[in-house]
């Protein structure tokens, strides 16, 4: 039996060629059955890596394990066991984990469903938890995002992401250091660390996003071209993919902070979780502000390229009006007609020069009057 607990609104956005993927391998699942383990997504990395933690106040233990069914020997001999797993599209080692663990085969489909929607669910021996990672690539500025599952028995921490390298090297420290908090509390306050460190990064993200809004509002007014144009649409964007991640773990830690699962100790573990609830939603409330900053910049920008055009206009159209009754003079005198009373008079020619010139200097006095430049 299970309580279903969905949070969130859509799928994460993702680029075209990672969407047909994706569609791409949905329509292999059409007709199955529910539980059915089918890998949906990219694969990123070549093999999945297996890495165990095993700790407790006296001690702790590190391996690299070749095959999930090594962690038999480990299940009761420490306080709190870690399992990782990077890399999902080999759905061998996940159901072999499902197996060793007792995890429900719709809890193993969410996980191999790496688009799957930021929810909590509770079975009767574990949670499962789904969060979606962001990351800043230092070189290029983008924000990388992957689906991250985790596990939470009463004893145990099972983490599945699509590929090597997180944020959790501080927790894993810490776990590796006697004395620290980590190594005297249980599965539930290992499940908060790592959800903690995935929500440090979100700042580390809108501190990027932040120091890029700086730099386009202080470019605005001298920029009008289609890249100032680009950046603010890829900057939105981007502000969209954080929304749809930080949203849905809102309701998740409210609902580790306040409900009552077996899994979790309410007693010590929910004020940390109250605490990161606090972080959420300042997170938030700077997501929502740094898109109606960007919002309002588009608006800037239209306004300055719609004022520029309007100036360009104006004198295109002065220059324009001017020469309409010059050309009329001009057309006038043009015509191959023999008999023109003007054509033989001396004075004719510089006359009709004299008349435009007229023409010309009353008509700039006029729109000088009118401020029209």
């Amino acid at each position: 039996m299970k309580r279903k607990k969905n949070a969130g609104h859509k799928d994460m956005p993702k680029g075209s060629s990672v969407k047909k993927a994706v569609r791409a391998n949905l329509s292999g699942k059409i007709g199955q059955p529910a539980g059915t383990l089918f890998h949906t997504g990219r694969q990123k990395t070549e093999r999945p890596v297996i890495t165990v933690f095993g700790y407790d106040e006296t001690g702790f233990f590190y391996r690299e394990l070749e095959s999930l069914h090594e962690c038999a020997q480990y299940k009761e001999r420490f306080k709190v066991l870690w399992i990782n797993i990077d890399g999902l599209h080999e759905v061998r080692v996940i159901e072999e984990t499902g197996k060793l663990f007792g995890i429900h085969p719709l809890t193993l489909e969410d996980i191999l469903h790496t688009v799957q929607r930021p929810k909590i669910e509770e079975f009767d021996s574990y949670l499962f938890l789904v969060l979606r990672a962001l990351e800043l690539d230092t070189d290029s500025g983008a924000v990388a995002e992957e689906q991250m599952s985790m596990v939470i028995g009463s004893n145990y921490l099972i983490t599945f992401q699509e590929k090597p390298g997180d944020m959790f090297d501080a927790t894993r420290e810490r776990i590796r250091n006697e004395g620290t908090a980590v190594r005297k509390r249980g599965a539930d306050y290992l499940a908060y660390s790592l959800i903690d460190a995935v929500v440090d990064h979100y700042f580390t993200v809108l501190e990027h996003f932040e120091n890029r809004i700086e730099q386009l509002d202080a470019n605005l007014p001298e920029t009008v071209g289609y890249d100032m144009f680009q950046n603010m649409y890829l900057l939105k964007k981007e502000l969209i993919l954080l929304r749809k991640s930080v949203w849905p773990l809102r309701e998740i830690i409210n609902s580790l902070s306040r409900e009552q699962y077996s899994t979790i100790d309410s007693t010590s573990t929910h004020p940390f979780f109250r605490d990161l609830y606090d972080n959420i939603i300042l997170i938030i409330e700077s997501v929502e502000t740094y898109r109606d900053i960007v919002i309002g910049m588009h608006d800037t920008w239209l306004a300055i390229v719609n004022n520029r055009m309007n100036e360009i206009m104006k004198v295109l159209t002065i220059i324009a009006t001017v020469f309409m009754p010059l050309s009329f003079l001009a057309a006038v005198y043009g015509m191959n007609f023999r008999y023109m009373p003007e054509l033989e008079w001396h004075w004719g020619y510089f006359s009709v020069l004299g008349v435009m010139a007229v023409i010309f200097v009353g008509m700039m006095r006029y729109f000088h009057t009118k401020r029209w430049f």
